[in-house]
């Protein structure tokens, strides 16, 4: 049984229509049309209003790593709040363990080279990150819009890309049996080529968030 902060491929593929990636490597799911049109249309706008350059947690030096923007959004909004019952009920994690949820646009030319969500446990930033809630254990990203060229998200070590479709949910888990990190589940938000692409995340972690 997954612990609180846990979920699992047997729970996530209970619900109709969720496809396994199909790879020994990693613990991946995906589900299209996981929200409406409409849905997708009202966290876009809410994204636009409050975006911000995007950041990362262990700085590596490179100005061009991450050129996204960022949105912190608000539980008080509706949208958000279905969101985030969506989300409780789909994955069968305890929302206490859920961070606060996350919006991303790229515009043309822009992404997030190769990383992963999970984080080094000898990174100067472990402290700062891991300190009080732990590693991150799933990720669970998706898609607000279809993108017109480019902006697909490549998982290189188990050789899968996945297109940028309108509610299309992907999620995966971020660590092996063991509890380390997967190196496996390194990917790269591929440069946009046409268009805007936006997504939302949502990362769970081992203990509470706070």
């Amino acid at each position: 049984m997954p612990g609180p902060g846990e979920s699992s491929l047997d729970f996530l593929r209970s619900h109709p229509g969720v496809l396994r990636v199909p790879s020994p490597k990693i613990e991946m799911v995906v589900k299209p049309e996981f929200l409406t049109e409409d849905h997708c249309t009202e966290l876009i706008r809410l994204i636009d209003l409050d975006r911000r350059p995007s950041t990362l947690a262990d700085y590596n030096g490179d100005a061009t790593f991450r050129t996204s923007e960022t949105c912190d959004l608000k539980v008080e909004d509706e949208a958000v709040k279905k969101l985030e019952d969506m989300l409780t009920e789909f994955t069968g994690i305890d929302p206490a363990h859920g961070e606060q949820l996350q919006g991303q646009r790229y515009e043309v030319g822009q992404e997030f080279k190769q990383h992963t969500d999970w984080f080094n446990p000898d990174g100067p930033d472990w402290e700062k990150f891991c300190g009080i809630s732990g590693q991150r254990t799933w990720t669970f990203m998706i898609y607000l819009n279809t993108v017109e060229a480019g902006g697909a998200t490549r998982f290189k070590p188990v050789g899968k890309t996945i297109q940028p479709e309108r509610g299309k949910l992907l999620g995966w888990n971020n660590r092996k049996p063991d509890g380390s990190g997967n190196v496996n589940t390194m990917h790269h938000a591929m440069k946009v080529r046409k268009g805007v692409k936006y997504v939302i995340t949502k990362w769970y972690r081992e203990k509470p968030w706070g």
